[in-house]
């Protein structure tokens, strides 16, 4: 998936909203343990009563991983199910090198066949080329995440007074397919918005953090926009928690469906659409 398709199904859909399969056994509703399969069944319902409002589904692979081969098919199963012309991205946060990073986007690229993964920059550029080598797939890179303990590493500055997040968005830019790059920035940062846009004024930014850690759409949402929309927010738990019985992906539809009407105001208001 090209930039161009997602800028189009934002148009269409009048939203930017991406969310977040982080799918938790334990918090799905007692009624779906009957299936054979109820992480996937679970993850249909959502993403059937979703997928109107929505230009990205994100699979936290962790939610997968933790329960071995089982958890590991009903990702694949989820994968297969969503609608091609909707983002998929591996929430995997991979960050290792050499022939392990080529492994990694192997997997993820060519075997799972995702649209995009979540990468740290940690151990240096090279983490990021093997990926960023495959046309059309997009590298979403950790640059300022909302997490508390983000300010640990992410903000130090160096003797030249440029902080670490700045230097890893930089160096990202130099890569070759700049134009599929994403970076994550966190709906919690507000201080660093202008800078970042400065540096970044025409990537795609992954936002996580509106809702139930802190981030207040609108504010958001308009100070980090650009002419293509460039922005696309993250709701996990919010939407798909949002009922526990047998109403539950009716729930996460009403709730899906009250972000998109606020992304649209915003889209609106901004000439996008």
């Amino acid at each position: 998936m090209n930039k161009k398709d997602i800028i189009n199904q934002i148009k269409i859909k009048k939203s930017f909203l991406c969310i977040g399969l982080d799918t938790d056994l334990k918090r799905i509703p007692k009624h779906l343990l009957q299936y054979e399969d109820p992480i996937f069944e679970f993850n249909k319902q959502i993403i059937d009563s979703t997928k109107d409002f929505c230009v990205a589904f994100k699979i936290n692979t962790a939610f997968y991983e933790s329960i071995g081969s089982s958890g590991w098919n009903s990702m694949e199963k989820t994968l297969d199910y969503i609608p091609e012309n909707i983002l998929s991205i591996a929430d995997a946060k991979r960050g290792d090198i050499g022939n392990t990073s080529k492994k990694y986007a192997e997997a993820f690229f060519k075997n799972l066949n995702f649209d995009a993964i979540t990468l740290s920059a940690y151990m240096g550029i090279e983490t990021l080329t093997h990926y960023n080598s495959y046309e059309n797939k997009w590298c979403i890179i950790l640059a300022l995440t909302s997490n508390a303990g983000s300010s640990d590493f992410q903000t130090v500055v160096d003797k030249q007074g440029i902080p670490l997040y700045e230097r890893v968005i930089k160096s990202s830019l130099k890569l070759k397919r700049n134009n599929n790059i994403m970076f994550v920035v966190g709906a919690t940062n507000e201080d660093n918005y202008d800078n970042i846009r400065k540096i970044a004024p025409d990537n795609f930014l992954l936002v996580p953090g509106v809702g139930a850690q802190g981030g207040n759409l609108e504010t958001v949402s308009n100070k980090l926009i650009n002419k293509d929309c460039g922005i696309l927010i993250n709701s996990s738990r919010s939407i798909i928690y949002s009922g526990a019985d047998k109403n539950f992906a009716k729930c996460a539809r009403e709730s899906a469906k009250v972000l998109q009407n606020d992304m649209q105001k915003i889209l609106k208001s901004n000439s996008i659409i």
